[in-house]
């Protein structure tokens, strides 16, 4: 069985499990209690398979970290805090809890017992607040799992054992890849039955691997990655599954206001074994609390922030003297943040880095503040290039969305210009709720990153103006205003088209006269 065909199987146990436990519990909600006990396998799993591996080098053949009484193991701990930012006794190992859940009339308190044990054993510790709240939105004593203590507890002794079912290959080899796409599915699943809520923090994988490419060309390695709106985490993650996490060298940082994407997004990094001592994931109002000034600036920065959002603006008369938006002499308006978060990115990136950002298109001609932005941007030679993404591959957003790419080490002062509307195909895996009809493939991927790299113009594809074209454009920087949409135009036959037109009214009419026989018979019946 190929990779595919294991994610493939994984899929449809996740979703199986989904339809078979949801009972009275919503989606979105529901999500979190999959996404609770996933986490809690794997970190129990972790911790497990790290000992073993240890005590087994050092000559204990068949060492079991699960079989050891809590007494010895509380001796490693120290060790285990400054290694791994968690511990975990044996008896609340995911395995050990399973295997009396059936029986065990207080499960839901056991449960909300070991994961307030695995947090509070990060207290005082380097990685307290990398561990501090990670199962805040698992209730297991909500009523949402059941009105009674054993409706809650039977319905989560069914998840524990179904979450344990879950066949993930060998721990060393690809435990973590198969954590990883476990999670992303559940993402997308409920993401796109969630409506607006579920579509605000997550991109599909394919966006973040365009974003990623983009941004990461052809290096090897970068220093460290930041996303200002990390959302669940997923774009940052992008650059651990295309370079190797080991090269990401600094590691992975992000801001989130949400406190449930907050959780997932650390979560997330947990789940793709990313230590507390490699990322960084802070709570926080990005564009008035910003948290990462000391670890700025940045190589690598990918984002896709709230489009038109409110913000305080110049109703905050602390912010036009900021470092990050004062030198564009204009605040975004206070309606429409979107360039506050781009100037906050541009602040922040390095001499030498690339920032990828998905955009609502409107700020791309708009007037008024977002133009003398613009006009900042481009007189300073910060943006390369603009391209133009197909409608309907976001969740509940059928616009067709954009990116902007940003540099500070331009060695020309033109923008390239991206017409990528037609590069997707049909979504096979669009859920039931969702809109996203539209999906990048890797064909469309590798074509769209081809035109990014090779940077000159490609008929009816791509557009590199010069600083003096845009400037006569007054600063619009939208894609259709130097690609033309080409229409195809159909020669129509008036002859068949008339033809057609009355073979249509023959058998219009016929169906009348049929359905106006069938009432009059009706109608004879009732009265006779």
């Amino acid at each position: 069985m190929n990779k595919e065909q294991e994610r493939e199987n994984l899929h449809k146990t996740i979703w199986k499990i989904a339809n078979e436990l949801r009972g009275s519990v919503d989606g979105w909600d529901f999500k979190q209690y999959v996404l609770g006990l996933l986490f809690y396998r794997f970190i129990s799993e972790n911790i497990e398979n790290y000992i073993n591996e240890i005590q087994r080098k050092a000559g204990k053949e068949g060492f079991e970290y699960r079989n050891l009484s809590d007494d010895m193991a509380i001796n490693a701990k120290s060790q285990l805090l400054e290694e791994k930012g968690f511990f975990i006794l044996p008896s609340e190992l995911f395995c050990n809890v399973r295997k009396t859940a059936k029986n065990n009339d207080n499960l839901n308190v056991v449960l909300a017992n070991i994961f307030d044990n695995i947090e509070s054993s990060a207290r005082g510790t380097a990685s307290e607040e990398d561990v501090k709240g990670l199962f805040d939105d698992f209730d297991v004593k909500s009523n949402k799992l059941g009105n009674t203590v054993e409706e809650r507890n039977d319905k989560l002794s069914k998840m524990l054992d179904s979450i344990g079912n879950l066949q993930l290959g060998d721990y060393q080899s690809n435990t973590i890849d198969v954590f990883g796409d476990a999670y992303e599915f559940l993402m997308t699943m409920y993401a796109s039955s969630a409506g607006k809520s579920g579509g605000e923090f997550f991109t599909p994988q394919e966006v973040g691997e365009l974003l990623a490419k983009i941004v990461i060309e052809d290096k090897k390695e970068v220093n460290k990655v930041y996303d200002p709106c990390c959302g669940s985490g997923g774009l940052l993650l992008k650059f651990a599954k295309i370079l190797g996490k080991e090269n990401v060298k600094q590691g992975f940082y992000g801001q989130e206001l949400n406190i449930t994407t907050y959780n997932l997004a650390r979560i997330n990094m947990f789940l793709h074994d990313i230590n507390y001592n490699n990322f960084n994931i802070a709570r926080e109002d990005t564009l008035i609390h910003p948290m990462h000034w000391d670890d700025e600036p940045f190589d690598a920065i990918v984002s896709n922030p709230p489009y038109s959002i409110s913000w305080a603006g110049k109703t905050n008369p602390i912010l036009i003297n900021d470092a990050r938006f004062a030198p564009a002499g204009v605040l975004a308006p206070p309606g429409n943040a979107d360039f506050a978060f781009l100037m906050h990115m541009l602040s922040w990136l390095s001499p030498r880095g690339t920032a990828a950002v998905v955009v609502f298109p409107g700020i791309l001609y708009r007037g008024g503040a977002e133009q003398k932005i613009r006009q900042y941007m481009v007189d300073n030679n910060f943006i390369d290039c603009i391209i133009q993404l197909p409608p309907n591959i976001f969740f509940q957003t059928p616009i067709a969305t954009a990116i902007m790419v940003m540099k500070k080490n331009k060695t020309d002062n033109n923008i390239l210009f991206i017409d990528a509307s037609d590069d997707f195909v049909k979504n096979p895996d669009k859920m039931k709720n969702g809109n996203n009809s539209n999906k990048l493939s890797d064909e469309n991927i590798k074509n769209i990153y081809k035109l990014v790299k090779n940077r000159e113009s490609v008929e009816g594809k791509a557009y590199l103006a010069t600083y003096d074209e845009i400037k006569e454009n007054e600063y619009t920087i939208s894609v259709n205003t130097y690609l033309k949409t080409i229409i195809q135009e159909e020669i129509i036959n008036i002859v068949e088209l008339n033809e057609r037109i009355g073979e249509i009214v023959k058998k219009q009419e016929q169906t009348r006269k049929e359905l106006d026989q069938i009432i009059k018979e009706l109608e004879i019946d009732y009265y006779e």
